[in-house]
């Protein structure tokens, strides 16, 4: 009974965890809300940093994980090494391996701090360790100048490759797969690889889907842009950027869920130029979002001409705040910086729920509850 007793005052009643490339800390916002606290933030981006700082005052905040090791890290939070790390979590930038930019994979500089995150986490021992990226990674090659054009094809995914074995070479069984955050209660169809690490050697199962696009399973039903934005009031939205006149001539003539196909051919052709004769879906283009469905995709800006993102019935661009409700940031959530700034730090961040499920899946694999997801 003593070492019961024991056991059960000095473990602490909540998971701790270090946050790293936490951006405007959606990831974090899910985390938190499954009853997780951080014990530190780490992020390099000036605009984020302010970000977090107006929003979570109380957590201390490391800036480039490249200054620091493992030793640091503790130290710059008043740990000890003895002290026991329930979950490292963090998003390595993505540019190295996103389809939106060429792919340099792990020689990118970025690359490196993807391999500095792995080391880090490693060394502090944490009992879990979650990787989460762009679907990318799954195809994403190590080193790629070593390859010539035929070569390059063959190493597809062995970016991934290390980083399972690097995990897998200091004891942790992992775990990954790609997920759909629709699936899991974001109103937005967002596709991330998420890693899972395990530092008893175990794996982790997968994570549980919540919704489904037609209630398959016996799952609710995917979340629209309807229920996500369509309480905001003209005050809430009047933090927006502009489309300029000579797209907005053809979005007049769009209703929602429509895009530039929908336009007569002959506006067609006038209105998507020299890429009209591209190859491709091209379904970004002159992108009214559909109310009854869940957002495509959030980037970094909304009015980018092959990923536009305009309101289902107004002529203009998804605003700040319904960038940020789709996202699931809560509405006093405060983004610094200018427009520009707020929209890129949204259009980065892992919607709460994609986060919240990651939280559930470690809760549940730690009490042994491994839930199997529908057949």
């Amino acid at each position: 009974i003593f070492s019961m007793i024991s056991s059960l005052f000095f473990s602490d009643p909540y998971v701790n965890y270090l946050s790293f490339f936490s951006g405007a800390l959606g990831l974090d916002l899910g985390l938190e809300r499954a009853g997780f606290k951080p014990l530190m933030y780490c992020e390099f981006d000036k605009k984020c940093q302010e970000t977090i700082k107006q929003n979570q005052p109380d957590v201390p905040l490391l800036s480039d994980i490249r200054n620091y090791s493992a030793a640091d890290i503790l130290h710059e939070i008043g740990l000890s090494d003895t002290d026991q790390i329930d979950l490292v979590v963090g998003g390595p930038p993505c540019q190295a391996f996103s389809t939106a930019g060429a792919r340099r994979s792990f020689e990118d500089e970025r690359g490196n701090v993807f391999i500095h995150y792995l080391q880090i986490a490693t060394d502090l021992k944490a009992r879990y360790i979650v990787i989460e990226n762009v679907r990318g990674l799954l195809s994403a090659v190590y080193k790629p100048s070593e390859h010539d054009e035929i070569s390059l094809k063959d190493a597809k995914g062995t970016a991934l490759e290390y980083v399972v074995k690097f995990l897998e070479s200091k004891g942790y069984g992992v775990s990954f797969n790609l997920y759909n955050s629709a699936n899991y209660g974001a109103p937005q169809i967002r596709e991330r690889v998420v890693i899972i690490a395990c530092a008893d050697g175990s794996k982790a199962p997968y994570l549980n889907p919540t919704h489904s696009q037609n209630s398959e399973f016996g799952l609710k039903p995917w979340n629209t842009v309807r229920e996500a934005i369509s309480d905001l009031t003209p005050e809430k939205n009047q933090a927006c950027a502009v489309f300029p006149e000579k797209r907005l001539k053809y979005y007049r003539l769009l209703k929602s869920g429509e895009n530039w196909r929908n336009l007569p051919e002959e506006l067609q052709k006038e209105a998507m130029g020299k890429s009209y004769y591209l190859g491709g879906g091209k379904t970004g283009f002159l992108r009214r979002l559909n109310w009854d469905k869940p957002s495509p995709t959030l980037v970094t800006s909304p009015t980018m001409p092959a990923t536009d993102l305009a309101h289902p019935e107004e002529d203009r661009p998804l605003s700040v705040a319904e960038y940020a409700r789709i996202q699931q940031f809560p509405d006093h959530w405060k983004f610094a910086g200018k427009l520009v700034d707020q929209y890129k730090q949204i259009g980065n961040a892992v919607p709460g729920d994609l986060g919240y499920a990651i939280a559930q899946a470690i809760i549940n694999h730690d009490q042994g509850n491994d839930i199997k997801p529908p057949e």
